[in-house]
């Protein structure tokens, strides 16, 4: 198997989220079958969506960092668990010079599978995932375009951004009540199915909290590095 670098720490409950995720999705019947993976976790790398909106600095430096010290101990395969990372994706696999996964294609692809290709796809995230466009302006080859609903501009100051900081503030039940409202009023308006598009609200939210089903982004990357690196 190919030795799998998670790059986390953005943040720490996602990283541990993601390595059982990872772990629910092999099909081992011992030790050796599971995925070997290196783990560096660093919450001190400065915050992405700040640093999109201008009001703090870039995580890049910090990023490469943490991936090459995962390069040095030996992994083959290097994957971030957070979606607004992604910003920077390219950069980092230029400069690591390592194959790389991509969330956000692991998640379109559960997306289009889900719903199809014709239904509307709510989507929660962070305002910097969705004002940068990196889930709605990707595409997969030979496959068409979702078509997304996304939270109004109120619904994201309100709702979706407090729910997430309520998260990585360790109050789970008060960021799951937030998103949860957030998930209903995307359903409402005609949602099929909804992306969970950052790391920490598949913590709190799943398809019976929000009425609908759900691609989990950080499931989806479990599930494509497992039948990578099996």
């Amino acid at each position: 198997m190919e030795v799998v670098g998670v790059l986390g720490g953005m943040g720490p409950l996602a990283t541990i989220d993601f390595m059982r995720k990872v772990l629910d999705a092999t099909p081992a019947a011992r030790d050796q079958d599971h995925v070997p993976m290196i783990v560096s976790c660093v919450p001190q790398i400065p915050d992405r969506t700040a640093a999109f909106r201008g009001e703090g600095g870039s995580p890049l430096a910090a990023i490469v960092a943490c991936g090459r010290r995962l390069a040095s101990a030996g992994a083959d395969l290097i994957v971030m668990p957070c979606n607004t990372a992604h910003l920077w994706f390219e950069e980092v696999q230029e400069q690591l010079q390592r194959p790389m996964l991509h969330l956000v294609d692991a998640a379109l692809h559960e997306a289009l599978a889900l719903a199809g290709a014709q239904a509307r796809v709510g989507l929660l995230a962070t305002d910097a995932t969705i004002a940068s466009g990196l889930y709605i302006n990707r595409r997969l080859a030979e496959t068409p375009p979702v078509q997304w609903l996304l939270p109004t501009a109120g619904e994201m100051l309100t709702l979706v951004m407090p729910g997430i900081e309520a998260v990585k503030a360790g109050q789970l039940q008060d960021g799951q009540a937030l998103l949860a409202d957030a998930a209903r009023a995307l359903r409402q308006r005609g949602a099929a199915a909804l992306v969970l598009g950052c790391t920490e609200i598949p913590l709190v939210l799943d398809a019976a909290a929000c009425g609908l089903p759900v691609v989990d982004a950080t499931a989806a990357l479990a599930r494509l590095v497992v039948a990578r690196a099996g």
